[in-house]
């Protein structure tokens, strides 16, 4: 059974991850859609598609910059950022085989990862 976090996140929100990825990246703050391109390392074509899906989902929102009056502003609406949030919960969840590790093998796997961030 494969435990791939990006296609559980991707399956439950009803999109790609490059677009979960998208709704992460504007949790801070509006960004141009270049920044977002950048942010992204994806061509601006492709986001200002990908941005083009998730203003008709009702997840963002296009508004003039204010200090550039050829660039727009992408943020999140209230649905996008609980689209965001939920990804977030998602992927801060340990995955279930994890879960289902006994006291003492969390113990040892502790160690074990201790051991190799110090090394």
């Amino acid at each position: 059974m494969s435990h791939d976090r990006k296609i559980e996140v991707s399956e439950a929100l009803g999109m790609s991850w490059t677009r979960v990825l998208a709704l992460r990246g504007l949790v801070a703050q509006p960004l141009t859609l270049r920044a977002l391109a950048a942010q992204l390392t994806a061509d601006p074509p492709y986001v200002t598609l990908m941005v083009d899906d998730l203003e008709e989902r009702g997840l963002v929102r296009r508004r003039p910059h204010p200090d550039d009056r050829r660039a727009k502003l992408v943020g999140l609406t209230p649905a996008g950022r609980a689209a965001a949030a939920r990804a977030e919960r998602m992927l801060s969840e340990p995955p279930d085989p994890l879960r289902r590790l006994s006291a003492d093998d969390l113990s040892a796997l502790l160690r074990v990862l201790e051991r190799l961030r110090d090394d």
